[in-house]
C-alpha cells in the first residue's frame, strides 16, 4: 500500500504538468486546487526538489515547475523516490543483497514476477499519462 506522501507527490506533479510549463508555480494555489495542507505538501515538494524532479524559486512571482517535460516522469520513479523501493522483498531491492536461502528459496520466482510485474506497470506509465485521463 503507498502512504499519502507518495499519492500526494504525485498529484503535485499532476499539477504542475497541468499549469503553464514557464511560470512557477505557488504552494499555496497547489494546495488550494489538490485540497491538501500547503504545511504539508512543503514536506513533499521539499523531497520532489532534493530528488530533481521539480525546483523552486521564493519570493515574489516565486513556486514550483517541473524540470523537465511531463512525458519524461515514469509514475514508478516518482512513487520510488517517495516511498523507496517497489520491491515486495528485501532480497530484490538490493541487487547487492546476499541471501543465503536464494538459492532454495521456492518463493523466489513468486516475488520475481510480481516485482517485475508492479515495476513494468509504474514504470511504463508517463507522468504525461495521468494529465490526459
Amino acid at each position: 500500500m503507498f502512504s499519502t506522501k507518495g499519492r500526494y507527490a504525485l498529484r503535485v506533479m499532476i499539477d504542475l504538468a497541468q499549469q503553464n510549463q514557464e511560470e512557477y508555480i505557488p504552494l499555496k494555489d497547489i494546495a488550494e486546487r489538490q485540497d491538501i495542507s500547503k504545511k504539508y505538501l512543503e514536506i513533499i515538494v521539499k523531497e520532489l526538489v532534493h530528488g530533481g524532479f521539480v525546483k523552486g524559486v521564493s519570493g515574489k512571482g516565486g513556486g514550483y515547475q517541473l524540470t523537465r517535460p511531463a512525458n519524461e516522469y515514469s509514475v514508478g520513479e516518482i512513487i520510488e523516490l517517495m516511498e523507496g523501493s517497489l520491491s515486495p522483498v528485501a532480497c530484490l531491492s538490493d541487487e547487492n543483497y546476499n541471501c543465503p536461502r536464494e538459492g532454495i528459496c521456492k518463493t523466489l520466482p513468486m516475488w520475481t514476477e510480481f516485482y517485475m510485474l508492479e515495476k513494468d506497470f509504474f514504470y511504463g506509465k508517463k507522468l504525461s499519462d495521468l494529465v490526459i485521463a
